[in-house]
């Protein structure tokens, strides 16, 4: 802790150099931001002379990391509507509840078959079945995909995941973090996470004039002071009853998000979103032990195996639910393949909840493979298409009205 705003620093250099090699090779910036973590943290390599561990203080760089999940988390509630969900209509609500129980079971199938305890089991379901909703969302801008025809399904089961992560992580937060080992009291945590979250929605929404009234501040230095506080607050009071920081944060966007100064938020909010989501990544990194990965080698790749072919079932049944072509239905689920943010997360929980510690280097496997394939794969998308056509003969049908007339950049 002696040299801490040089090690911090050197941290924050690594981190643009890690950004600026991924921007040149086309690659998704997550798994070059984890690298670079385990490659100078506390447990890298070091050969005689030769040491790696530059970043001794990683304490404090992973307390900045977990503020690097609160924004994160914060700004996908601000991102996030109820009111979108519903208007979303029907099929983005049956795609979505595809995509989380075909995933969602495989997961689970997978910690049952590996022998593991429910906990970790369920950790396990969690880490292979949400996307990373950041690498999409870039991968679909850097592709000009976004007037595909399969976008809105895309980007409604994102946000059905959102939904789905949010009650999980309250339901599993009560199990690990809680300590509770009878039902009685699993389902106690759960109730109370449930109904905190409940609580908090409700009343935000209630408050929705007050909180216009209250945030119609010029000063945007008092802005920022008022906004954090409040994220800070909630995040905090929620981890003492034993719900996850993150959803609190996560509970203070979707409040603010129904206010009139949710795009002053947004853009205020962006860059400290962008600079300490780069240290959480980089801070798990830091915690990853390189030599440990070799044990959780077979189970990270057997994992991404049934992702890939969830993903692409999942993807195939949820556009053809919405009557999209066989073409764009295969792109729905090679585009959302990619993990990264949300399994991570969910990993730390486990760490938190003090589960095994394989679950630690097999989320980090699993995210850096599938966040290296997932973009590659979108890329690649209409030739691994047509690959798997020539063996599956798919058949196509009429697209539903209305997604005729947008063009299917992916086969251009």
């Amino acid at each position: 802790m002696d040299h801490l705003v040089l090690e911090v620093g050197l941290a924050i250099a690594l981190l643009a150099i890690a950004g600026v090699l991924s921007a040149k090779l086309r690659f998704s910036v997550v798994p070059f931001y984890i690298l670079i973590g385990m490659a100078v943290g506390p447990h890298a390599p070091h050969f005689g002379p030769f040491d790696f561990r530059f970043i001794e203080s990683a304490p404090f760089i992973d307390f900045l990391g977990r503020i690097g999940v609160l924004f994160l988390l914060f700004y996908l509630g601000l991102e996030f509507s109820v009111g979108r969900l519903i208007k979303s209509g029907k099929s983005i609500a049956v795609g979505g509840t595809i995509y989380i129980a075909i995933n969602f079971t495989l997961g689970l199938m997978l910690g049952i078959f590996s022998g593991f305890p429910l906990p970790e089991t369920l950790i396990i379901a969690g880490i292979t079945t949400i996307s990373s909703s950041a690498i999409v969302a870039k991968v679909l801008v850097d592709l000009k995909r976004t007037a595909n025809p399969e976008t809105e399904m895309i980007l409604g089961i994102i946000m059905f995941e959102d939904v789905f992560l949010a009650v999980y992580i309250s339901i599993l937060s009560g199990l690990v973090l809680s300590g509770s080992s009878s039902l009685g009291g699993v389902l106690l945590s759960a109730v109370i996470a449930l109904g905190f979250m409940l609580l908090v929605i409700v009343i935000g929404r209630k408050m929705v004039p007050l909180l216009n009234k209250a945030l119609n501040i010029r000063s945007n230095e008092l802005f920022c002071l008022v906004i954090f506080g409040a994220l800070f607050l909630l995040a905090g009071f929620s981890e003492t009853i034993h719900v996850a920081e993150a959803i609190g944060a996560l509970l203070v966007g979707l409040v603010l998000a129904e206010t009139e100064h949710q795009e002053r938020i947004e853009h205020l909010i962006l860059p400290f979103r962008d600079f300490f989501g780069a240290i959480f990544f980089f801070s798990f990194g830091l915690s990853i032990v390189p030599s440990e990965l070799g044990g959780a080698v077979v189970l990270s790749v057997i994992a991404v195996i049934i992702t890939l072919f969830g993903n692409f079932l999942a993807g195939m049944l949820a556009g053809r639910s919405a009557g999209l072509s066989s073409r764009a239905s295969s792109n729905i689920g090679l585009t959302i393949v990619s993990r990264g943010e949300f399994s991570i997360i969910l990993a730390n929980l486990g760490k938190a909840g003090g589960l095994a510690s394989f679950i630690q280097p097999f989320a980090a496997l699993y995210v850096l493979i599938l966040a290296i394939l997932g973009p590659l794969l979108t890329k690649e998308s209409k030739h691994v298409y047509n690959i798997l056509n020539k063996i599956f003969k798919f058949k196509d049908h009429k697209e539903k009205p209305g997604k005729s007339r947008l063009k299917d950049e992916s086969t251009s």
